[in-house]
């Protein structure tokens, strides 16, 4: 650690510590050996206040400062038995299994302990005793701080983790609606660009819209990767803006009736409840749009008994072909007709699109979107032919 990354109570603490200890290990030194003299004297003190000075980088080189402590403590109780707690070495150990895992400061701990042991030679056994407590003392609060450093390095992980989950949906849901959108009108414009120039146009401008809708989507997702740049990020879409949303599916020919029951116009929802919504309704949607050879959808959003309900259902052909008795009068022709007209093979299983491997990561993401409010969400073929979407989020899920 560099020294200017350190607070300034922090700074004021590690100065005295090392002070402290480094004169106390003198003084303590000069008290013992000065009645007897010799150059042993200047030994203790040079070793006293090398262990007082060593603690100053005992946060950034715990190790080393470990060593040192050791050897030092070792020479000053030689010298200065009477001292009985290696103040120093206690420090050190306390800094060093802060910051190290167990199987590096359980060695220095048996090292401080055998060093403590010493005070059974020199001092009555109820001291030495008392005396051995300190190191395990110092190993656990030091054990107890970086377990907590850990459990918070964990959690931050954890939150960034979800944070990149939860943009990469934003992400998928927003790209393959609008590409998707884009995709089929292309197609459309294309096919009656001679023939049917104003349905070109209408085309050419719902290609516009949802270019437009995109790139408003992307600037509200990077204003949250990159925050602080001048622009205030608005808040996500909601089930209030349903109507938007089937808009281009209608122009790109997807029939899509939206029904609402038990929401009224002033009653908002959480917004995350009301974000991950519209994500599940946009999703199944542009997986209909996609995969499914489907000329109707119809979309319930019903609130009742504290749960949000979503039911989206489409009239795409199965492989077994039929009409879909969820909906009807979608029964008439073939699964390339309608939105399906797609060149890809328009007679998938509806809303799943089980034949594309991207489809599958979408129901994948919608199932985790609600999983993540503590919600369930059901997705499959119907019986009689295409496909339905049910997610029932509760209500009191504040995320």
């Amino acid at each position: 650690m560099r020294r200017s990354s350190r607070s300034p109570l922090r700074l004021v603490a590690d100065v005295a510590v090392s002070l402290v200890v480094g004169l106390y290990l003198v003084a303590l030194v000069m008290d013992e050996v000065v009645p007897r003299a010799g150059p042993l004297v200047i030994l203790g003190m040079i070793a006293g206040a090398a262990q007082g000075v060593a603690l100053w980088w005992r946060r950034s080189h715990p190790v080393p400062v470990m060593v040192i402590a050791l050897a030092g403590g070792a020479l000053v109780h030689f010298l200065a038995p009477q001292g009985i707690f290696p103040f120093a070495g206690l420090v050190a150990l306390g800094s060093l299994a802060a910051v190290r895992p167990p199987r590096v400061s359980l060695p220095a701990l048996a090292a401080l302990l055998a060093l403590t042991a010493l005070n059974f030679l020199t001092a009555s056994s109820e001291e030495a005793q008392f005396a051995m407590v300190f190191p395990v003392v110092a190993w656990a609060l030091g054990e107890v701080v970086r377990n907590r450093r850990v459990a918070i390095d964990q959690e931050s992980r954890r939150a960034v983790s979800e944070e990149q989950a939860r943009i990469a949906r934003e992400l998928h849901d927003v790209i393959a609606h609008s590409v998707s959108v884009i995709v089929v009108q292309a197609a459309a414009a294309d096919d009656v660009f001679d023939e049917r120039p104003d349905q070109a146009r209408a085309a050419l401008r719902s290609i516009e819209a949802a270019g437009r809708d995109a790139l408003g989507e992307l600037r509200r997702l990077l204003a949250v990767v990159r925050p602080g740049e001048g622009e205030e990020s608005t808040p996500g879409p909601g089930l209030d803006r349903l109507g938007e949303l089937v808009e281009p599916f209608r122009a790109a020919g997807l029939r899509v009736a939206v029904r609402s029951e038990g929401i009224g116009a002033d009653g908002a929802l959480p917004s995350g409840i009301d974000l991950s919504a519209y994500r599940i309704v946009q999703e199944a949607l542009t997986n209909t749009l996609r995969h499914a050879g489907a000329r109707r959808a119809e979309v319930t959003v019903r609130a009742a008994a504290g749960v949000l309900e979503l039911d989206i259902l489409d009239d795409g052909r199965g492989s077994g072909g039929g009409d879909t008795p969820g909906i009807e009068g979608s029964g008439d022709g073939g699964a390339g007709h309608g939105t399906a007209g797609m060149r890809d093979g328009g007679a998938g299983h509806g809303i799943a699109g089980m034949r594309d491997g991207g489809a599958g990561h979408g129901i994948a993401g919608m199932r985790e979107r609600a999983a993540m409010l503590g919600g369930t969400l059901d997705a499959g073929p119907l019986p009689g032919g295409g496909f339905r979407v049910r997610a029932r989020l509760p209500l009191g899920a504040s995320r």
